[in-house]
């Protein structure tokens, strides 16, 4: 969680205590009084003996401890340093239902009190433990629109089945009952008078169903199954216009309405939000007049129905989350295939949720339950409550594989019983504005359990408590206090010796920081062998010879160390988490972190936040594209050779546990793929048989590893059943040719004797004359007229 020390913390830890030229950030600070030292750097000490330093004491009492011992100071000095306290801490229990359930500890401790000097850092550690048959209350919010009717059909039962299988889990588990469809205003529900009482008139595959409402709170939890699954049998659908569901307007009364629901307080609360279609989430009511903004309360009448649906509008994703946190609820989204994806990223934005696919009849239901309690028990997750403004908070998570993570508030994979332990470091970054304490709260999402811390900052000195006015030290003309004097209006000096007024040139020497250096660096004013500095619109002017300021430090993009550093003479002092000139660059790797869990996919190195690609090829935000680049299947084929060449596990093998040391493995004779997220792997060894192997990348940084014990070979082909083989097909092929060429001459062969036939049948004449017969003698006659002597004549030649 440690992002490493800033400029400021290495340069005193190292150059600055070897006693090396350097600049001591103690010194050259504007401390000048107790408080002010302290603020500088948690390793600065201010000396509150009377008679130490020189005639400039103001300065030379900030400084490191060392150096105030060296110089005279002895024990006389103010150096607190942050600490932690326990103030309540029950051992973790083991068992969840028992008699003495309520005292079920999950957490430990469960108070602590830190006092926290600004910029030093304490630490903590905490213990998460999921015990085992810890009492589970499972309330069952369904969609009731039209669409879903095939589903409430399929769980008429579901309470007795349920109980069956959650009583493997527990023996104490509660179910209770809940429904919803949509505001009943326009445009969500049919709204026109014949709608009123049945909103499915005219609809001809559903004619009856009853009117649209937005929440209805079926069955408290309880024991009875038997009560769960009558309420059920007497629920109808019923319809509303709009595709999306009024779903989150149900899930936060089931989270805020406690004592209605009745939730208990020392048991796992799972809701389930089953629906086939997506959500209405705030400003969508808007589109029926409604403005006002969900006041996150509980509005159940004696009826158990919601009574502000058609006055205020839909809750937001962050209200959500809030109360279902607040009330340490785990939402489950049983939704179908098709919005999947949009419940999923539902899941990054509301802590504690999962999402699980329905099947489109809900058949599945049970399995999905079982499958998300499972998940919801395998991990535990830090959030933090009411964390203070001015208060740094770094984590370092130890899951069950025994490895730390810094940065990480969160373990995954755990069985039940496991225990994960979390060291978090506390830093305050200054002195609170307001009152010197203050109080935020550790709790594991979904848990009841919680840490209760306590905040005391370091900000007064001990010695500022009996400060003495008109004190004699000072000439009685100023108030002494940790070894100073504050003197009063028109006096000046160490010990208020000074008038204001008074010609001090013979000692303005001692305002040089140099022979030849201008006077109080030319910042300032030279009175009573002090330097008084002027001011300037740009910061602060200090120092013993106003030679620094909190303004001339390196700037980026116009802003003063980048936001994330303090000026000090001249140099950033950056805040925990950011380092270089000018602050400007991030130590989190958060932003490096690929979809694996590696940093920049191992491809890579984070500088200031961002990826710098150092494998060939490699690009992306996370260096995650690399199509150059080996494959994970190519990078765990070493430890799968390594693993068939030695029958034993790695463990047994020095060359095989180097290999596969990032690898949890597991040997199987046959692989099966049955997780989605599991990668199959397969290649061919030298003697021709196939290796598979699938991986799963786990949030711990390993794979799980799943090998076949032997590779997949097959028997060698004999050459004569080949040959046989061969010509067989060639003389089968040569058979079904020489067929196919008979079938198609016989096919047409009929085809013309069919038209032979066709045309006989056809012809017309007697059977005993010849066609073909034609008579020897022809006859001719002609038409001709002449005319011979005037005389016209009309006859016939044969």
């Amino acid at each position: 969680g440690d992002p490493g020390p800033s400029p400021a913390s290495g340069s005193l830890h190292g150059a600055c205590f070897s006693l090396c030229l350097c600049l001591n950030i103690c010194t050259s600070g504007s401390a000048t009084s107790c408080e002010e030292c302290l603020l500088i750097h948690p390793k600065c000490a201010w000396c509150f003996k009377e008679d130490f330093g020189s005639l400039r004491s103001v300065t030379s009492r900030c400084d490191l401890k060392a150096n105030l011992v060296k110089n005279g100071c002895g024990d006389e000095f103010e150096s607190p340093a942050s600490s932690t306290q326990v103030l309540r801490s029950l051992p973790l229990s083991s068992k969840g239902s028992s008699p003495a359930s309520s005292d079920v500890i999950q957490m430990t401790p469960q108070k602590i009190a830190l006092n926290l000097r600004p910029g030093d850092k304490t630490t903590f550690q905490l213990q998460v433990r999921q015990v085992e048959d810890y009492p589970v209350d499972l309330y069952y919010l369904m969609d009731l629109s039209l669409s879903m009717k095939d589903d409430l059909d399929s769980i008429r039962n579901l309470g007795t089945k349920l109980a069956e299988e959650m009583g493997k889990l527990t023996s104490n588990f509660r179910l209770g009952f809940g429904s919803f469809v949509d505001k009943n205003i326009s445009p969500f529900s049919y709204t026109a008078p014949r709608y009123q009482t049945n909103p499915c008139i005219g609809y001809k595959l559903f004619p009856n169903c009853v009117p649209s409402f937005g929440f209805r709170h079926l069955l408290p939890l309880t024991d009875r199954v038997d009560s769960f699954n009558e309420e059920v049998r007497k629920q109808r659908v019923s319809r509303n216009r709009d595709a999306p569901e009024g779903g989150f307007d149900a899930v936060l009364q089931a989270a805020v309405c406690k004592e209605k629901i009745g939730w208990r307080k020392d048991a796992l609360h799972l809701l389930v939000f089953t629906t086939d279609d997506v959500p209405h989430i705030a400003l969508d009511g808007k589109l029926g007049g409604l403005v006002q903004p969900h006041d996150g309360q509980c509005h159940l009448n004696e009826a158990n129905e919601y009574t502000v649906s058609n006055q205020m509008d839909y809750p937001s994703l962050a209200l959500l989350g809030e109360k279902l946190a607040e009330n340490n609820i785990n939402l489950i989204f049983a939704v179908t295939k098709s919005h999947y994806m949009l419940y999923k990223n539902f899941t990054a934005l509301i802590p504690g949720t999962t999402v699980e696919i329905l099947h489109g009849d809900s058949k599945n239901i049970i399995q999905l339950i079982i499958n998300a309690y499972n998940s919801i028990r395998s991990k535990v997750e830090l959030s933090v409550w009411d964390q203070p403004e001015d208060l740094n908070l770094f984590f370092t998570a130890t899951c069950q594989d025994g490895v730390s993570y810094p940065g990480q508030r969160k373990c995954e994979g755990l069985k039940i019983g496991d225990t994960a332990t979390f060291e978090v470091a506390a830093e305050a970054r200054g002195c609170p504005g307001g009152p010197a304490a203050a109080a935020f709260t550790l709790r594991p999402v979904g848990f009841r359990d919680s840490l209760q811390v306590a905040v005391a900052y370091h900000c007064r000195c001990g010695c500022s408590a009996g400060p003495e006015p008109d004190s004699a030290r000072c000439g009685g003309k100023g108030t002494y206090v940790c070894g100073l004097c504050e003197c009063q209006p028109g006096h000046l000096g160490s010990r208020c010796e000074c008038q204001e007024g008074e010609s001090q040139s013979g000692r303005q020497h001692l305002c040089r920081e140099a022979e030849g250096r201008p006077l109080c660096s030319g910042r300032g004013e030279c009175s009573c062998n002090q330097c008084s500095c002027f001011e300037s619109e740009f910061g602060k002017i200090y120092g013993p010879f106003c030679q620094c300021d909190n303004f001339s430090c390196a700037r980026n993009r116009g802003v003063l160390c980048s936001g994330h550093g303090e000026c000090h003479c001249g140099e950033c002092k950056c805040h925990a988490g950011y380092i270089g000139d000018n602050c400007n660059c991030s130590t989190d790797i958060s932003t490096c972190l690929a979809k694996d869990g590696q940093v920049c996919s191992d491809r890579g190195r984070c500088v200031c936040g961002q990826c710098q690609c150092t494998e060939p090829g490699a690009f992306g935000e996370t260096c995650e594209k690399c199509p150059t680049c080996p494959d994970a299947c190519s990078t765990k084929r070493d430890c799968v050779e390594c693993l068939l060449l030695h029958s034993g596990g790695p463990a047994e093998n020095q060359t095989c546990h180097s290999l596969c040391k990032d690898e949890v493995v597991t040997r199987v004779d046959t692989i099966v793929k049955d997780d989605q997220e599991a990668v199959l792997c397969f290649y061919k060894t030298a003697k021709d048989c196939v290796m598979m192997f699938t991986y799963t990348e786990l949030p711990s940084g390993k794979s799980n590893l799943t090998v076949l014990k032997e590779p997949e070979c097959g028997t060698a082909p004999d050459a004569t059943t080949i040959l046989l083989a061969v010509v067989g097909s060639i003389l089968l092929i040569g058979i079904a040719l020489l067929a196919i060429w008979k079938l198609l001459v016989t096919i047409h062969d009929r085809r013309e004797f069919a038209k032979f036939q066709s045309e006989r049948s056809r012809a017309r004449y007697e059977m005993a004359s010849n066609p073909l017969y034609r008579k020897p003698i022809s006859t001719h006659s002609v038409d001709f007229t002449f005319n011979k002597f005037n005389k016209s004549y009309n006859g016939t030649v044969d």
